[in-house]
């Protein structure tokens, strides 16, 4: 570190890549919620990396390192929703994955059928409650929740509580 207590640009060109490395679970978990395409996915995966590096001489090497790092993420993927959104107004994808011809003798039909519904739901939800549906889904607790997201722990709380009443709503239908 400088006498500011920034990294030095060699410190920055050694530590980015192995923490890239310990983490790339976010990149791919957040990739794979904001695109289902395979194509699309590595792409956006591809994007939320590129502004990881950009940002990481910006990092506070006091905070934490994976909150930083979905903080980035979902914003990347929350532009890329956007603008894939402007791109595709006046044009429906087919989604090959609920096309299936189901196996009725397939034991795990339910199961597979109660993920893809969960999916669709998560799918249909504004980028915020996606990227909270995502959090809560892999455990963060709500101060971590709302450190990522920049909300208040109570406010997360609520939207937890009125997302889950809203998937026992769809799951109902």
């Amino acid at each position: 570190m400088d006498h500011t207590g920034r990294r030095t640009a060699r410190e920055t060109e050694q530590a980015f890549p192995a923490l890239l490395d310990r983490h790339r679970g976010i990149v791919l978990k957040v990739a794979a919620t904001y695109a289902r395409d395979p194509h699309d996915r590595a792409d956006l995966a591809q994007e939320i990396a590129a502004q990881l590096w950009r940002a990481w001489p910006r990092h506070d090497a006091t905070r934490s390192f994976p909150t930083w790092m979905y903080r980035i993420a979902l914003n990347v993927a929350i532009d890329h929703v956007r603008a894939t959104a402007r791109r595709s107004r006046h044009s429906v994808p087919l989604d090959e994955a609920l096309h299936e011809v189901a196996d009725p003798v397939d034991a795990g039909h339910e199961a597979r059928a109660g993920v893809q519904a969960l999916l669709r739901f998560i799918d249909a939800q504004k980028p915020l409650d996606r990227a909270l549906l995502m959090l809560y889904l892999e455990e963060c607790s709500t101060r971590e929740i709302a450190e990522v997201l920049g909300l208040s722990e109570s406010n997360v709380t609520t939207k937890v509580n009125r997302l889950k009443q809203r998937i026992r709503d769809h799951v109902a239908r």
